[in-house]
């Protein structure tokens, strides 16, 4: 089995501020409209590439189409359960030429995020075969993240990681642990484990190439890991920047964007 570790430090966000960041979301998500098929802001802007074609707008049954922002592909998302006091559930289709995928997502009290659940699998064209396909679970327990996040510098840290991730394939599977800790006032220390083995009879010939990449993929694990911190950081800085009024119109324009620009993030 193969083992990779390494510890970055971010900006710790305030829980305060996030809670109130996730209630602009719902706040503007539940503000729009079904018109037709289109689905529209209170001030009767469309949502550009987003149509309604089955069920209630927000309501579990709704069916809704989309097109990808880098593929242009047709992808599909169902609501499965929407009460905003409880939990939010969507399951999204993607379809493309050489990848399809399914994924489900699962939210508990949204206004106050508590924990969320993703699970999915993944396939190429028919025909193909099982090397095309996989499937994976993730997981982000909140309450334990900010529990582990609050804990004394020096104390010993959490056996149970908050946030998991599990990607199983015919060769092997992989599993990544995210644990945080408390650093100086305003960041977190962020351990990130990764395991990965061979399954069954492939397990002697997945550690023997593990082995021989052993340099070069521990440093590119390393590299990841530091660009999804940096990422993070100016993503969180951005916010940070911004009070509710101003975040609030920014989520309202971004809505409304090409969905190509939409998909290069907050700025």
């Amino acid at each position: 089995m193969a083992r990779l570790h390494h510890t970055v430090t971010v900006r710790a966000p305030d829980r305060e501020l996030l809670d109130a960041c996730a209630g602009l979301v719902w706040d503007l998500v539940e503000s729009t409209r079904a018109r037709g098929r289109s689905v529209v802001l209170p001030d009767g802007r469309a949502v550009p590439g987003l149509a309604l074609v089955k069920g209630r707008h927000l309501r579990p049954g709704a069916r809704y189409e989309s097109h990808g922002p880098d593929t242009g592909e047709l992808d599909t998302t169902v609501i499965r359960e929407w009460r905003r006091g409880s939990a939010i559930a969507v399951e999204q289709l993607m379809r493309s030429p050489e990848l399809s995928g399914r994924m489900a997502l699962r939210l508990r009290s949204p206004d106050r995020p508590a924990s969320l659940e993703i699970e999915g699998r993944m396939w190429g064209p028919e025909g193909s075969g099982s090397l095309r396909r996989m499937s994976g679970r993730a997981s982000l327990d909140l309450a334990a993240w900010w529990a582990a996040a609050a804990l004394a510098p020096g104390a010993p840290p959490v056996a149970r990681a908050p946030a998991t991730a599990r990607l199983k394939h015919r060769l092997g599977v992989a599993r990544l642990y995210l644990r945080p800790r408390r650093a100086e006032p305003g960041l977190w220390f962020v351990d990130v484990t990764v395991t990965a083995h061979g399954r069954l009879l492939l397990r002697p010939v997945a550690a023997f190439a593990l082995l021989l990449a052993g340099v070069p993929l521990r440093r590119g694990f390393r590299s990841s890991v530091e660009e999804a911190a940096e990422r993070w950081n100016e993503v969180l800085g951005r916010v940070l920047a911004k009070d509710l009024d101003e975040l609030r119109a920014e989520l309202a324009e971004r809505a409304v964007a090409d969905p190509g620009e939409a998909a290069d993030g907050p700025r």
